[in-house]
């Protein structure tokens, strides 16, 4: 599963109970499989675009191997973020963002 296929996955992780949530998160992912993407939370409903749109209320920057060893269980994701192969602008709007959306299903 590639960084991108994760992150236009989201939709389909998000959680019910979210309505009152809102928020913005440019992904910029670097390589193979990676991109740039906007992910849109909204009125209970999420979305992802490709392209950076809109302004981020957090930036998510990683290469894609990284990012896709962080969401398939394969590192940490706090050890991916403290050893700086993830970067994030906002923890406080990642952490909100992370509790939206179920973990991918490892088989």
């Amino acid at each position: 599963m590639t960084a991108k296929e994760i992150i236009f996955g989201l939709p389909e992780r998000f959680k019910d109970g979210n309505e009152s949530e809102t928020g913005t998160f440019h992904f910029e992912i670097e390589g193979d499989g990676g991109g740039e993407f906007t992910v849109s939370v909204e009125n209970g409903n999420c979305n992802v675009q490709e392209g950076l749109q809109g302004e981020a209320d957090c930036v998510i920057r990683s290469t894609a191997s990284d990012f896709e060893d962080a969401e398939l269980g394969r590192v940490n994701k706090q050890m991916a973020v403290m050893m700086g192969k993830i970067k994030i602008s906002n923890l406080g709007a990642m952490l909100k963002f992370i509790s939206m959306f179920e973990e991918i299903a490892q088989d």
